[in-house]
């Protein structure tokens, strides 16, 4: 059985897996159809899944795709990462407004972000290893980015103090005013 918490945005779910542990070490149900598509509200078809490794700090997002918006189930393999996902429905009355949760291969949690969200993660360990599957393929030609460190969403990353290591694309993200949304 899986645990599911809404967050401030109620689409965005963190889902918390029932862990067996003993001497051996642990196992745990990652993933289930039926039991996520009960906590999720809806059926759900997974078509990909993408697999990343980076280093610290390294800062990916903030991503979504324009048209065949995707859904992301995302959890954290090897590391620990500030996952954040940005509502970009105009018409939600979250519009704007991000969440963001730890996730971690010790925590083990995964996070449900629907359709019509961008979506972005830092990494705090040394390096982390990330898994996510996603509801629709990869279309790099709708594929848009916002940039990372956009006042008008002031989103809280955990730097400390540091820079984060960024790809040119994600450098050069648009800004939340001026970015392609959701009707």
């Amino acid at each position: 059985m899986m645990k599911s918490t809404p967050l401030a945005i109620p689409e965005v779910l963190l889902l918390e897996p029932k862990v067996f542990s003993d001497a051996r070490g642990f196992f745990f149900e990652s993933y289930n159809q039926r039991e996520f598509e009960s906590i999720a509200g809806k059926r759900v078809n997974f078509v990909q899944s993408n697999h990343s490794r980076s280093g610290q700090y390294v800062l990916r997002g903030l991503h979504y795709q324009i048209k065949q918006a995707q859904g992301k189930l995302v959890r954290v393999l090897a590391g620990e990462v500030f996952d954040v996902a940005v509502d970009l429905r105009r018409s939600s009355p979250t519009f704007g407004q991000w969440v963001g949760e730890m996730l971690s291969a010790e925590n083990k949690k995964q996070l449900w972000i629907p359709p019509g969200f961008a979506h972005g993660f830092l990494v705090l360990s040394g390096c982390a290893e990330f898994l996510y599957n996603t509801t629709d393929y990869w279309a790099p030609e709708h594929e848009r980015c916002i940039v990372w460190n956009d006042a008008a969403l002031a989103i809280d990353w955990p730097l400390a103090g540091n820079s984060p290591v960024l790809s040119g694309k994600d450098a050069q993200g648009a800004l939340f005013n001026a970015a392609e949304v959701y009707d």
